[in-house]
């Protein structure tokens, strides 16, 4: 049954992806086998999974396996399964948008990439798209699957061009076949339809896959090999002499790969390739990780668990979409991917299997929220993946947060039953070290004798942070300051209010209390502060000498409990809906330039320039912090004209 053949252009972004793939990628050609097989396991992931709760959707064909067949003759090489398969609208999905590919965010990386218009291997994996890596190496494709959920096959079929073809076909059992219709070999090329060839590419990438990935073998062997030894006897001519037995060749069916469940392996058998070998099957990541936990416990809880931390961030770390690493097995049983619920959101970015003999097969994510011995081992890992971290050498652990710092603070204000220790994994950069990262503890060890509060301020970007005219009055004290340029970092100061006794203390809101200033000279400023305020009063709440400024004029500062201008910021930006909130405009009692506002003031009290210098001043303290001015023109020209009256005076 052949109908209903539809032609659909690929996505723009897929062709942008398809074309780099089959010019760029021309040294790393056998990763195409790796990602398919890769694809194959999932599918037969799924199906497992599937089966668990409905064994009766697997019919007859339980035995689970991957299968290439090379075919030399006709230049062909194919990838089967019988795994979940695909429906017609999964297949124009997952093979010609980037809905499920995942190429944009590919795009993106590798325009970031300092080596412009070559792929590296990893971020083929990493990035989920593998599939079309099959370019490299073939002419056509043509994917045939049928989905357990349907009686009919889809066929599928592309040349590369940006167009592929689809259309209904038959096909007797469930799961995926990927033939690829393979180019000429250039001069070094592997020939990917030998035996030798296809044996070194699975054992080098896909040996720890669960699955068998089998291939039909050609064995020589003789008449007697399937006789017993005892029955074998010698066979003699007319004149005495052994009869040469012939050969003849046989086809079997060989398993490629180990399926070693390593993780179920004593820890003093496991080579430090082999850990790294797992790690690049389970993750799709093909940069060694960081370092790794291999846990056996025994007792009233009772689970195996290898865990791995990678050496480099995900690019899709921070996406709400995005799958945790672990996956979940009962003795050795796949049970599911992506599980939520062994590890807390602020280690998503650990991979590895977790192995409980005592769970339930038939085990599902609501019963997994509420099961005594999921939380049992949730707990027990959190606690040693943090020791872990803890137990780091210095260098190692400034690469660990350097890639995943922002993602573990989260875990402060999310949980409480661990915060003090993630508290003390937590590192920033502060006003005198913006080269390294500081903990707590040390900034602690710092301080100045006379110093009651841990001070920070919050903001996008380190060297504004540096430069706030906040710091003045702190800097002139010798004080450090913690510089937080993370979102995750407003709620992390929420949840941790003090830290070994200390208060922590915005450097940005509320008075710093350095000292108490001249009293005299604020009273005579205080009419001009009044006349400031009648003139900013729809955008200040109230004009104020400042307690940071040393060297500025000006600056803008919230009271204590206010929403500070970051956090305002981000609220913003994810679109929400939040009130105005006026801030504090603070001046600098010692700066000349308010010396010369007050001399004007006191001249006359209503000289109409008044309402310009005060919209002056807000504006300076609004591009002091990095903010955006309402009227650049505006401003532009009155800074002009000031200039030109110092210049000419």
């Amino acid at each position: 049954m052949k109908q209903n053949k539809e032609t659909h252009e690929f996505k723009t972004e897929v062709k942008q992806f398809m074309n780099l793939v089959i010019n760029s990628l021309y040294s790393n050609k056998e990763i195409f086998l790796r990602e398919l097989i890769s694809n194959a396991s999932d599918a037969l992931d799924r199906l497992s999974f599937r089966s668990q709760t409905d064994p009766d959707i697997l019919g007859s064909d339980t035995e689970f396996k991957i299968k290439i067949i090379p075919d030399k003759e006709n230049k062909t090489l194919t990838v089967s399964d019988n795994g979940i398969g695909m429906t017609h609208d999964e297949i124009v999905e997952n093979l010609g948008t980037i809905a499920r590919s995942g190429t944009a965010a590919f795009l993106e990386a590798l325009e970031k990439s300092k080596n412009q218009g070559t792929i590296a291997p990893e971020l083929i994996g990493q990035f989920g798209v593998g599939f079309y890596s099959s370019f490299i190496v073939a002419d056509t494709v043509t994917v045939i699957s049928r989905s357990v959920d349907e009686e009919t096959g889809v066929k599928w079929e592309s040349s590369g061009d940006g167009a592929f073809t689809i259309e209904n076909t038959d096909k007797k059992n469930q799961g995926t076949d990927v033939i690829l219709k393979l180019k000429g070999l250039d001069e070094g090329d592997p020939d990917f339809t030998q035996e030798w060839t296809i044996r070194q590419i699975v054992k080098k990438h896909s040996d720890f896959v669960r699955y068998p990935i089998v291939m039909d073998v050609e064995r020589e062997v003789s008449e007697s090999e399937s006789e017993s030894e005892s029955d074998e006897q010698e066979i003699l001519d007319k004149d005495g002499k052994p009869i040469k037995k012939e050969k003849k060749t046989e086809v079997r069916e060989e398993t490629l790969n180990s399926m070693k469940a390593i993780w179920a392996r004593d820890k003093k058998d496991i080579s430090e390739e082999e850990y790294k070998d797992f790690y690049s099957h389970i993750s799709h990541d093909w940069n060694p990780p960081l370092t790794h936990l291999h846990l056996k416990m025994e007792g009233v809880t009772e689970y195996s668990a290898l865990l791995y931390i990678p050496s480099q961030a995900p690019f899709d770390l921070f996406s709400p979409e995005r799958r945790h690493g672990v996956q979940l097995y009962c003795r050795r049983v796949f049970i599911m991917d992506d599980c939520k619920e062994i590890l807390p959101e602020y280690l998503r970015f650990i991979k590895g299997v977790v192995d409980a003999p005592d769970l339930n097969l038939n085990i599902s994510r609501e019963i997994l929220q509420q099961d005594a011995l999921v939380r049992n081992i949730r707990k027990n890992l959190i606690k040693k993946i943090l020791d872990k971290l803890a137990q780091m050498e210095t260098e190692e652990y400034e690469k660990f947060y350097n890639e995943f710092g922002a993602v573990i603070k989260e875990g402060i204000h999310t949980d409480w039953e661990n915060r003090d220790k993630i508290i003390e994994l937590a590192r920033f950069k502060t006003s005198k070290s913006t080269d390294k990262w500081i903990s707590l503890k040390e900034y602690t060890a710092n301080m100045k004798p006379d110093q009651e509060f841990i001070y920070y301020l919050t903001g996008d970007n380190l060297t504004t942070l540096l430069n706030s005219p906040h710091l003045e009055a702190l800097k002139e004290k010798d004080y450090e300051v913690l510089l937080m340029t993370e979102p995750v970092d407003e709620f992390v100061i929420q949840a941790m209010p003090e830290y070994d006794g200390k208060t922590l203390k915005s450097a940005e809101k509320g008075d710093l209390g350095l000292d108490e200033g001249d009293n005299e000279k604020k009273t005579a400023y205080e009419s001009l502060f009044e006349k400031i305020k009648s003139h900013l009063e729809d955008e200040v709440k109230d004009v104020k000498p400042s307690s940071h400024l040393k060297e500025s004029v000006a600056c803008l500062s919230g009271d204590t409990y206010d929403m500070s201008a970051y956090m305002e910021k981000l609220l913003k930006a994810s679109g929400q809906e939040i009130p105005k909130t006026k801030r504090i405009l603070e001046l600098n009692l010692n700066h000349p330039l308010l010396e010369k506002i007050q001399s004007l003031y006191e001249n006359n009290h209503d000289d109409e320039t008044l309402k310009d210098y005060s919209r002056l001043l807000l504006d300076l303290a609004v591009v002091s912090e990095g903010g955006k001015i309402d009227n650049p023109a505006r401003f532009s020209k009155m800074v002009g004209e000031l200039m030109a009256k110092g210049i000419a005076a």
